[in-house]
């Protein structure tokens, strides 16, 4: 089991940038992935990140060459650089730790709000 903490979220203009962080209880070495979600009102949570364990990421492509997910095995975090901010990344943003041995399970943690003013 692990306990994922985000902080980071906040209110910020359109364009702008904000850097979420999620710090883990355990090393972030043992999970296979990890990566950051986001569920705006009405909406389904959808992926908008993730990361490996041996640093392959993955981006949604409404974020691609906007956000950059990256890993602080020292520190056992995971940030989300997101620069060039726009209203439709507002929304709870969440983040999830995954392990596929030896049964597959996923972790949440309790989501930070994003809000980007227009």
């Amino acid at each position: 089991q692990v306990q994922l903490v985000e902080s980071g979220g906040g209110l910020v203009q359109a364009g702008g940038s904000l850097r979420l962080s999620c710090a883990a209880s355990s090393s972030i070495r043992r999970i296979d992935t990890m990566g950051w979600y986001r569920q705006a009102p009405g909406s389904e949570r959808e992926l908008v990140a993730e990361i490996t364990n041996d640093g392959n990421t993955n981006y949604a492509g409404s974020v691609k060459g906007r956000f950059t997910i990256s890993g602080d095995s020292a520190k056992n975090t995971v940030y989300l650089q997101m620069n060039s901010l726009k209203s439709e990344d507002t929304a709870v943003y969440y983040c999830a730790a995954e392990f596929r041995i030896p049964w597959y399970r996923k972790y949440w943690g309790q989501g930070t709000q994003v809000t980007v003013s227009s």
